[in-house]
């Protein structure tokens, strides 16, 4: 075996063991195993992730980026992040705001024809997947999907990739994502008639990008963002419907912040 061969297959090594590593300790914490506060030492790390102790590490770092740890300053170690109701309401807040301004660039960019059938085509099978009914949780994940797809091309047609890496990252806390909240609405609101709507936003959006009216899409999206947040308070208070938000164990108290008092 060469030496070039040698050297890439620690590596190879240590990126499979990080990747395993990271999606382990997500799911650690979205499972509500490792609460808000709790420590986390690189060495309790390598036993529960099963790890050694630089994926350990670099698991840690990575999930400190996505918002879900926070640095320790006095030991430089990790702890998990707790929410407020108030962050929680900001994050999706700064999402919208994000995803507007996306819709503004992309109107005012002109995309071409291939790139807005791509955005029609995303909410067709988001028609198709509300005709299918919204009856359980896997016909709701379904619509998701094809939800998160579209935001995702709505992102790419920004052509701003400083645009793009504020998304991602805005996105990456689990209950911040464009579809993080349908199942917990679905036990507070009839979710197929809000989707109708939704999917109306959705056909406006398209339409005035291919207008290159950036006023109106980012207007439009700025409206969309706040279809879910107007549930975001009952969601918090309810018992049925708080469970079901990605990552709910990390949001403590309920009190919504000010600005959304009269939504």
């Amino acid at each position: 075996m060469t030496s070039a061969l040698l050297d890439r297959a620690p590596s190879e090594r240590v990126r499979t063991q990080t990747a395993k590593a990271v999606q382990k300790l997500r799911n650690l914490i979205l499972g509500g195993q490792l609460l808000p506060g709790t420590r986390l030492s690189e060495s309790d790390m390598v036993e529960q992730l099963g790890v050694s102790r630089t994926p350990a590490r670099m698991a840690m770092m990575r999930l400190h980026e996505e918002g879900l740890l926070e640095e320790i300053a006095s030991s430089g170690g990790f702890r998990v992040r707790g929410f407020s109701a108030d962050e929680v309401f900001a994050v999706l807040e700064i999402r919208g705001i994000l995803e507007s301004l996306a819709a503004r660039l992309a109107a005012e960019r002109q995309p071409a024809e291939h790139e807005l059938d791509a955005l029609r085509a995303c909410v067709a099978d988001m028609d198709e997947a509300l005709r299918q009914g919204m009856g359980s949780p896997a016909q709701t994940a379904a619509y998701a999907a094809h939800n998160d797809r579209f935001h995702a091309l709505l992102s790419d047609l920004a052509r701003s990739p400083n645009l793009t890496r504020q998304l991602d990252r805005a996105c990456a806390l689990p209950f911040a994502s464009p579809s993080s909240l349908l199942l917990a609405q679905s036990k507070l609101v009839d979710l197929p008639t809000i989707l109708v709507v939704a999917q109306d936003q959705h056909r406006c959006i398209v339409d005035a990008i291919e207008e290159r009216d950036g006023t109106r899409a980012e207007a439009l999206t700025r409206e969309h963002s706040r279809l879910a947040m107007r549930h975001l308070r009952r969601i918090l208070h309810s018992d049925e419907a708080r469970p079901l938000i990605p990552g709910h164990t990390l949001i403590s108290g309920t009190s919504p912040i000010a600005m959304l008092a009269n939504t």
